[in-house]
């Protein structure tokens, strides 16, 4: 199973958005891995929100891109907001609240 996961840096006030096929393990590579990259200068970052996508990483990858696409926080705000329900493109994305916190 794939997901998109969205983690949150608080010291730099940003949001960054990927796919992967286990939340945790990604989250700590973004907090540690010594490569000089977007997420290792913006840390540390925290697990918002995780959401099973599909077993398929074509489809994982598209809607990452449609996420990344809308430069938008206010739709990724939208995304770790709970009570959101995700619609169209993003209709198939089931929260996982067991990645969070």
């Amino acid at each position: 199973m794939y997901y998109i996961y969205v983690i949150y840096s608080s010291s730099a006030d940003k949001y960054y958005v990927g796919y992967t096929d286990d939340p945790q393990r990604r989250l700590t590579e973004h907090n540690s891995i010594p490569f000089n990259t977007y997420t290792s200068k913006h840390r540390p970052w925290v697990l918002k929100a995780a959401f099973a996508c599909s077993d398929d990483i074509k489809i994982a990858r598209r809607i990452e891109k449609f996420i990344k696409n809308q430069r938008s926080r206010k739709l990724i705000e939208q995304l770790i907001d709970p009570i959101f329900n995700p619609t169209g493109v993003l209709a198939q994305l089931v929260r996982v609240p067991d990645f969070r916190d």
